[in-house]
């Protein structure tokens, strides 16, 4: 069933059109992620669908029966009542309903059985008691709980006033507040906003059982992944519909791009082919009447409009003016926190060169507080951190302290290289899609995204071999992320930054480092790994809470003894491998170093077959050692994670 529905929508600003002819469709149980560039319009978009703004062309129609819920980006709960009492006002009718049947359990047990104004009150009662129980209603009190446990809401914070809390605490309950109102209709601006990974995997789960539908907007392409089944894609005033979540919109979106270019070039073929024919043949007694018939097919020609790839975006390099030594940072038992109080505590870190390492861990635990005491913002509590040979630090803030409010985005950069010709620094300026005019924009006036991209700027006109990054995906759109996960993939240098991009974790770190009240902890590899080892972890911790004391001491000997003999088993087979690769590597080196030297023998050289010949022989065994690196850094990884786990055990 239709619960809403949008006909022919536009919006415009004086002669300038946001977007036009805009069709969505929302129906019973759908789970819909409206994606597109920042400034396409989507959240102009989601208010017109709410109710909250007219669109200026078209229509809205929602099903009367049906409630709608909207929530915009970053809003913040009002309220001068506890967080419990807050939430109660979602079960309002339940809560009444709850009132009645007290009133009417007290009404029968003073009534008189057998007579008529009995009878009623036992049906309205036995009504009110079926009603009240398919609307949970008791099991509200519980549901209330477990959506605040989700949102790191713990009983101590029930009987708090909300506006004693801090921006970020007063977002999650206005989002909490509205998952707990069902509405059968849920608009959602930026939900993943101020969320840590735990409590984005917990929405994750929560979305992908609410019984209501859903239209998102989110920049978190591994949120969508798991929560989305369509995607309508804002982009160029126009609206594209796609079955599937993310990853499968991508695919669809690519497949129809290159269908549409192979539709667009097979009739520019035919255009060429019929002009040519009418240029030559028109003025030509013999052939008149055939070029006058050619160019009327010309003109009836319903052409196709040359099809639109991705729409411009930022290119850009970080590159390395120097290279630091093979040891980039070593922290050894550090403490971080704020006027002596202990955040976090022993942190040990040894970060190499071009080792990309993800920082994660709970929102408060002391993540940004440790990379601002490795820059020396904030001092460490206990220790310190030491630096390697020629290591050059570039530092990104995700709130983008370090841009000046009385510069335009053209001095911002200028000002720090003023030997740097103006030209050359508005190439970089436009490589982030800063151009013309743009450049004269001051700082203040800038949007989210564009002061992201002014700081990406500065760092990457700095070339330091080691950046460290606060969150440098906030504020940008999809396709920017996609531009900054490439660069820094090709990166040279060295990376730690904190991240909840989980996608964005998963396509750019080597490691994960967990940041805990209890110190750090370091995973040998993506996010996704991480999360394995952390099931692994729980699932273990289970078994043992199960037992007692001397069962857990025996079991965790057992344990201990068994894993240390299949680690022995497991290295000693890597290792074989390992080896095995080695000498495998050797013998394609001396394959290829062979193949060069006949390819320049004189003999050869003016064979052009055999040097083909020769070509095509040298292309394959090179990719078959490219192959076999690949291989072997896999397996080194592997031994190192097994070694690091056999000397835990040991």
């Amino acid at each position: 069933m239709i619960l809403l529905q949008a006909n022919q929508i536009a919006r415009h600003f004086g002669a300038e059109i946001l977007f036009e002819n805009i069709h969505l469709e929302i129906s019973t149980g759908a789970r819909i992620a409206l994606v597109g560039r920042n400034g396409a319009g989507k959240s102009t978009l989601l208010k017109i669908l709410a109710g909250i703004e007219r669109p200026d062309e078209g229509t809205i129609a929602k099903n009367k029966a049906a409630t709608l819920g909207y929530l915009a980006q970053d809003t913040g709960l009002d309220s001068a009542e506890t967080v419990w009492n807050e939430m109660l006002k979602s079960f309002e009718t339940i809560r009444q309903m709850e009132n009645r049947m007290r009133e009417l359990e007290i009404l029968i047990s003073e009534g008189t059985p057998d007579t008529p104004s009995y009878e009623s009150l036992l049906k309205e009662y036995d009504k009110l008691q079926h009603d009240f129980s398919d609307r949970n209603g008791y099991g509200y009190e519980n549901e209330i709980r477990s959506v605040l446990h989700g949102f790191k809401f713990d009983p101590s914070f029930y009987d708090q006033k909300i506006n004693e809390l801090s921006g970020g605490q007063r977002t999650r309950l206005a989002l909490a507040r509205m998952l707990l109102q069902h509405p059968d209709i849920l608009i959602l601006d930026e939900p993943t906003n101020h969320l840590d990974i735990e409590t984005l995997s917990w929405l994750e789960g929560y979305l992908q059982s609410y019984t209501g539908a859903l239209l998102i907007v989110s920049h978190d392409r591994y949120f969508l992944d798991k929560v989305a089944t369509e995607v309508y894609e804002l982009s160029r005033k126009k609206m594209r519909h796609y079955k599937g979540n993310y990853s499968k919109y991508l695919d669809m979106k690519a497949e129809q791009l290159a269908t549409e270019w192979k539709a667009y070039e097979k009739q520019q073929t035919e255009i060429h082919k019929l002009e040519d024919f009418v240029a030559r043949n028109l003025v030509r007694a013999s052939t008149t009447k055939r070029a006058q018939s050619r160019r009327k097919v010309l003109e009836k020609m319903d052409r196709i409009d040359r099809p639109q790839g991705d729409e411009k975006q930022a290119h850009f390099l970080f590159n390395v003016a120097k290279p630091s030594g093979n040891v980039v940072l070593q922290i050894e038992d550090a403490a971080i926190g704020y006027h002596n109080e202990v955040l976090s505590e022993p942190i040990n870190l040894d970060i190499r060169r071009q080792e990309a390492i993800a920082l994660v861990g709970p929102n408060g635990i002391g993540k940004s507080t440790l990379l601002k005491s490795i820059i020396h913002q904030l001092p460490f509590i206990r220790g310190k951190e030491h630096l390697g040979t020629n290591v050059t630090i570039g530092y990104y803030d995700q709130g983008q302290a370090d841009l000046h409010t009385n510069k335009t985005i053209l001095a911002e950069l200028w000002d720090e290289h003023p030997t740097t010709p103006e030209k050359e620094i508005r190439s970089v300026l436009g490589a982030f899609l800063f151009s013309g005019e743009d450049v004269e924009k001051t700082i203040p006036l800038l949007s989210g995204g564009e002061k992201a991209r002014v700081a990406l700027a500065k760092l990457a006109m700095n070339q330091e071999n080691f950046l460290i990054l606060d969150e440098p995906t906030n504020h940008l759109d999809i396709d920017n992320k996609e531009v900054l996960e490439n660069a820094l993939i090709d990166y040279d240098g060295t990376l730690l930054f904190v991240s909840h991009d989980r996608y964005f974790i998963n396509r750019i770190a080597t490691k994960v480092i967990e940041l805990s009240e209890n110190g750090s902890k370091v995973y040998l590899g993506d996010y996704d790994y991480y999360l394995e080892k952390k099931q692994e972890e729980a699932e273990i911790a289970e078994l043992l809470a199960e037992k007692t004391p001397e069962e857990e001491h025996i079991s965790t000997n057992k344990k201990t003894y068994f894993q240390s003999k299949e680690q022995q088993k497991l290295i000693r087979s890597l290792q074989r491998k390992i080896t095995q690769i080695e000498e495998e590597l050797a013998i394609l080196d001396e394959q290829i170093e062979s193949l060069e030297q006949q390819m320049v023998s004189p003999e050869n050289l003016d064979d052009h077959l055999k040097l083909n010949e020769l070509n095509q022989t040298l292309e394959a065994t090179r990719q078959s050692q490219e192959t076999k690196l690949s291989e072997w850094e896999d397996l080194s990884i592997e031994l190192e994670e097994y070694e690091n786990e056999y000397s835990f055990l040991h």
